[in-house]
């Protein structure tokens, strides 16, 4: 392929958004719009990517600040040819440029590829077919099937309207053309504006074949204009992620019932139950079976593992075979060894369980290191907080912890040590015995009433 330069459109304000937020910032799968189409163009291995950005301005830039990319500042908005008029500066005169539009979310890298293999010595653009072409501007065909002009839809004449197949605003040339049309552009037209689109008639002017490709899919040049489309084309992506998956072998129980809000990675015979969120990066080993109502993310869990319903894992990493929820929390920084069971209502954080452990029940596990085959019984707390600084709890191998027990760090329970239910240790408990801090005695106060809401 020849030196490429690619240029992308992201200046539009997307007034039908009704937000404050640039049209290209919102999300499709957890990502910027403008983010999935740098993505796109990043594939095609530019020499120079350069951005047209208007509304938002410097929050626009500031989101993409990772990215190598020449910013271009379109101030004032007058048209599609007026905004790569002002990339013009930046073009290598050797060098073909694609126009990519930033609020087209699913473009399609192989398409690009053909259509820059057409573009060598031609103006190419990639056009499709809509049954209701209404507001797009018409490919108008002449002899041997060449394009001769792009007609805007308030331009067009009655017969040109009832043309169906439409410019998708995608196109292909060499910059020793696209440099000489820009310069001619003029803006006599309904619109007042400095249509890209001109450029075909100038091309036809100057004996420059025009060839449209039509792409039979129609998503991947959809723009997104209000709320309405960016629903619709999250669930098209969510659509063609399940479809991957599924042809990949795993288990969807219902692939529209799915989001994968960033990376997922699956083993074989991997099950996926209904309304599941999968958010960063998620790696699923063979045979993990996950419940409905469960949101992951940034995390990696192990063969055979079973993460039961409304489950929030987050930053952690879990180990073969281990029993999770239902109604589990994981919190960052969470590793569980093989055949560790986290129960209802458990919460941890920080923690690192080892092989064989259980915490079944309504307990805080927090900055602690939990040995090999311990049992932690319902309502225990780590109390790993003293108002300024957090300490650390170490349970050794084989301890039982009984129900009801606060564990106050910084502390160790001893290795096989057992802690009597309902009992507060503020000591370090030693191994092999039973330890147990409880009130010396039971009182109940005869006469006592419980207080009664005063009335207003």
């Amino acid at each position: 392929m020849n030196k490429l330069n690619i240029v992308i459109l992201a200046a539009g304000k997307g007034t039908r958004m009704h937000s404050n937020l640039p049209k290209v910032l919102h999300v499709i799968g957890a990502k910027p719009i403008l983010a999935h189409v740098i993505d796109c163009a990043k594939k095609l291995n530019p020499q120079k990517m350069i951005v047209v950005y208007g509304f938002g301005g410097e929050t626009v830039k500031q989101a993409f600040a990772h990215e190598d990319i020449i910013w271009v500042h379109q101030a004032v908005q007058l048209g599609t040819g007026h905004a790569v008029q002002q990339a013009v500066p930046h073009l290598d005169s050797d060098a073909q440029t694609l126009i990519l539009l930033g609020d087209v979310p699913l473009v399609d890298s192989e398409a690009c590829v053909q259509l820059l293999t057409q573009a060598h010595d031609k103006l190419a653009i990639l056009s499709f077919n809509k049954a209701d072409p209404t507001g797009y501007g018409r490919i108008v065909r002449g002899a041997a099937d060449n394009v001769s002009a792009i007609v805007e839809h308030k331009d067009a004449t009655e017969a040109q309207r009832t043309i169906n197949e439409v410019n998708t605003g995608i196109m292909a040339m060499p910059n020793q053309h696209l440099t000489k049309w820009l310069s001619q552009l003029t803006n006599k037209n309904a619109q007042g504006e400095y249509y890209l689109t001109d450029i075909v008639a100038l091309a036809v002017t100057d004996n420059v074949n025009v060839v449209a490709q039509i792409t039979q899919d129609e998503w991947s040049v959809t723009g997104i204009n209000s709320k309405a489309d960016l629903a619709q084309i999250e669930r098209v992506h969510q659509s063609r992620i399940a479809n991957q998956l599924l042809q990949q072998g795993v288990t969807l129980k219902d692939s529209a019932r799915l989001d994968v809000r960033g990376e997922l990675s699956c083993g074989q015979d991997v099950e996926i139950d209904i309304n599941c969120v999968f958010e960063g990066h998620v790696t699923l080993g063979d045979n993990v079976k996950i419940a409905a109502n469960c949101v992951i993310k940034n995390a990696m869990i192990a063969a055979g593992a079973q993460i039961a319903p409304f489950t929030h894992i987050d930053d952690t990493k879990i180990g073969e075979n281990s029993r999770i929820g239902p109604y589990a929390r994981l919190r960052p920084g969470t590793t569980l060894a093989a055949d560790t069971h986290i129960g209802n209502f458990v919460e941890l954080k920080n923690a690192q369980v080892d092989i064989g452990s259980k915490i079944n029940h309504l307990s805080y596990v927090g900055d602690s290191t939990v040995g090999k085959h311990v049992n932690i019984g319902a309502g225990t707390i780590t109390c790993n907080y003293d108002g300024a600084n957090k300490f650390r709890t170490v349970i050794e191998d084989h301890a039982f912890i009984g129900s009801d027990t606060q564990l106050v760090a910084p502390v160790t329970i001893g290795r096989g040590a057992t802690i009597a239910a309902g009992s507060t240790i503020t000591r370090n408990a030693p191994a092999d015995q039973l330890t147990l801090c409880r009130a010396k005695e039971q009182k109940s106060i005869v006469g006592w009433k419980r207080p009664v809401k005063v009335k207003k």
